[in-house]
């Protein structure tokens, strides 16, 4: 690229002096002049030419954050445009095995909470309404984890929500209530979970005020006048994501299994805390 200018420059001088020698017209230091200033253009323009190529190509050091990171899953236009669609393009595992995973999980947020432990502590009614509130936080923290995992997380968290309004709606037919109080009822619990999930993902992004917050307006129904328990749940949810973090990916998608720490413990310090490493006396 930078070697065409100049060869075109000699090309000049030459066919300058092949003109001389047939013409007579032109002295031979007009075209060694001629030559010359062709040479000092194309190399001004090789070295412009570098220069703005420099001004690309300069090396410089980058942060962490700033580093352009490729995503794993990253997929091609034709997968894009088919999720776009509502398909579901190919997974790493069966999908059948995720939407399995996906059931359990559920199932671990609702038959592995002790609802009457929450009832006391925080003073909620016993009602479907706070079985739900208390249900959408624990739905909350599987589909923050989940959504870590990449197209198998998003898919799965798909299927988690998809069961929880199934078994919401099963539960409204069980206390008798019909269609048109049901519908109604579904509705104000979409606009609800919703309006949770934005709140809880400020709060967790946050610091402390923010998710406490977020606990008062939506498990609390704005209708908390004691601190301690809503520093109880804010404890509560942050040694639980810190919990959940911690566990295998894997095993997540293909099982689902999720146990949960109880509300209260003794020492729920010690799992906020990043466990010192111990050493042995050749300090290995």
């Amino acid at each position: 690229m930078f070697r065409r200018p100049l060869q075109s420059a000699v090309k000049l001088g030459i066919n300058v002096t092949t003109s001389r020698g047939a013409l007579g017209k032109i002295s031979e230091r007009e075209t060694l002049a001629r030559a010359l200033l062709a040479c000092q253009r194309a190399r001004a323009s090789s070295r412009c030419t570098a220069q703005c190529r420099s001004l690309h190509t300069s090396p410089q050091l980058y942060n962490v954050k700033d580093t352009p990171q490729h995503s794993e899953d990253e997929v091609g236009a034709f997968t894009k445009l088919i999720e776009a669609m509502g398909f579901t393009g190919p997974l790493k595992y069966n999908k059948w095995k995720i939407k399995i995973a996906a059931l359990r999980m559920y199932t671990c947020c609702v038959e592995r909470i002790n609802y009457d432990d929450f009832f006391e502590r925080c003073t909620l009614p016993d009602t479907l309404n706070s079985w739900f509130l208390i249900a959408q936080l624990h739905v909350w923290m599987c589909l923050v984890r989940m959504r870590q995992e990449g197209r198998e997380g998003k898919y799965m968290c798909r299927y988690i929500v998809h069961s929880m309004w199934e078994d919401v709606e099963q539960r409204c037919k069980i206390m008798g209530i019909d269609s048109s109080h049901r519908k109604e009822s579904l509705k104000a619990m979409t606009e609800t979970f919703y309006a949770a999930i934005f709140g809880y993902d400020e709060g967790i992004l946050s610091d402390d005020r923010v998710l406490a917050a977020a606990l008062w307006r939506n498990l609390f129904n704005r209708q908390c006048e004691d601190p301690r328990q809503l520093e109880l749940m804010l404890e509560y949810v942050r040694k639980q994501m810190q919990f959940i973090d911690s566990l295998d990916a894997e095993d997540l998608l293909l099982t689902g299994e999720v146990k949960w720490r109880p509300l209260v413990e003794e020492n729920a310090q010690s799992i906020l805390k990043v466990a010192t490493p111990t050493y042995n006396d050749t300090g290995l």
